[in-house]
């Protein structure tokens, strides 16, 4: 009896064992099914991915195709240059323009060998084989370099030129009549006096002061024929030109001029200015002179003229300011213009010398109201770096 309890038992168990086999076989089984049909679902988003993924590769390597093109046949120069100034990179545009130029070179040593600065506006020259380029650079910093874009403006300063030549023609031939009437005012009156002088029974006095008054005039002609070849002739002489000389120079010809006509004289300067422009000194100085002069025969006795030499935001700034009545707006437009005089006497190209040294030494001319309520004549001049930072 007991043999059959413990059978009975041993059979009671195993099947309570094999029922919770079945159980949990049958629970793995639907979690294994449950984890096919979740690869499944991710097999199927990887797929997708991986389509997106390649169909933004193919993408990104034709947008890099397409760029790689562009930069290619672009007409702009553009280098890029690392953090240690050494080019990492550079389009074909910027090798043609640029002889030497190349990937790995070190670009101070390129920039020192072969650009040659033509002005403060980023212009550079480079001497070709054949040929001179002019070309202008502008830099942009990136986080680990920059990047430089070249733009040859060979043809556009050309351009420019020939515009400039042209304006001078036009200019020259409107001044013919202008200045056929100015020679003919002083040549008619010399002529006058000279017939006096043929009269025998006049006086030695009389003859004395007609023969002055013809030299006179004669000066007056010869004064008139130097300021005109002083504004059609062009000038190629080019020399390191200090300001500060220059300007200590004016000053020194104006002081007994000042004291003569009673007038306070202000000059101001940094004692330490070291600035050299390029450009011809006797040039320079006339057209300072011109202004000086203009402004003395506009000051009245016991007035007041300026001279200031500064540096301005990396601007060179030349001024003469007097106390004089000033410019009126009617006329402000034309006192550039050759043979334009707002003065009895005068001869009227003065000022247009003045615009025309500005001009040729990349400068310009500026007219407004002095301090004393008169007249400020301004000639400016953009600085190159390095000379600002000598300077500050």
């Amino acid at each position: 009896m007991t043999d059959k309890v413990t059978v009975f038992s041993e059979k009671s168990r195993l099947e309570a064992a094999f029922a919770q086999f079945n159980q949990v076989s049958g629970e793995l089984i639907g979690a294994y099914q449950l984890l096919e049909e979740q690869v499944a679902v991710l097999n199927g988003k990887l797929a997708a991915a991986n389509d997106e993924l390649l169909r933004r590769a193919a993408e990104n390597g034709a947008l890099a195709g397409r760029l790689s093109l562009l930069l290619e046949s672009l007409p702009a120069g553009v280098v890029e240059i690392d953090r240690n100034n050494q080019v990492v990179m550079a389009n074909p545009a910027s090798m043609s323009m640029l002889p030497g130029l190349a990937e790995g070179a070190c670009w101070p040593d390129l920039h020192d060998r072969l650009l040659h600065s033509v002005g403060a506006d980023d212009t550079f020259e480079v001497q070709a084989a054949t040929s001179t380029r002019r070309i202008t650079i502008q830099q942009c910093v990136l986080p680990d370099g920059s990047l430089l874009l070249l733009h040859d403006v060979t043809h556009l300063h050309q351009l420019h030129a020939a515009l400039s030549t042209q304006e001078k023609l036009a200019s020259m031939g409107r001044m013919a009549a202008s200045l056929a009437h100015q020679l003919r005012t002083p040549l008619a009156t010399a002529m006058l006096y000279a017939a006096n002088l043929q009269h025998a029974d006049l006086p030695d006095a009389e003859r004395q002061r007609f023969s002055g008054k013809i030299v006179d005039r004669l000066r007056a002609l010869e004064g008139l024929i130097q300021n005109m070849l002083g504004f059609v002739r062009s000038s190629t002489l080019t020399e390191p030109v200090s300001v500060a000389e220059l300007f200590d120079e004016l000053e020194a010809m104006l002081r007994p001029q000042c004291e003569v006509r009673q007038l306070t004289l202000h000059c101001m300067r940094a004692p330490q200015m070291n600035v050299v422009l390029a450009g011809e000194r006797k040039a320079l100085l006339s057209s300072w002179v011109a202004l000086a002069e203009n402004a003395l025969s506009h000051t009245p006795v016991a007035g007041r003229l300026g001279l200031t030499l500064e540096i301005s935001e990396g601007v060179l700034v030349f001024a003469v300011e007097d106390s004089g009545p000033g410019i009126a707006d009617e006329i402000r437009a034309r006192i550039f213009e050759p043979f334009f005089s707002g003065r009895v006497g005068g001869t009227g190209l003065g000022l247009a010398i003045v615009k025309k040294v500005a001009d040729e030494m990349g400068g310009q001319v500026w007219v407004g109201r002095s301090q004393w309520e008169g007249a400020r004549f301004e000639m400016r001049f953009n600085l190159p770096a390095k000379s600002r930072l000598d300077n500050a």
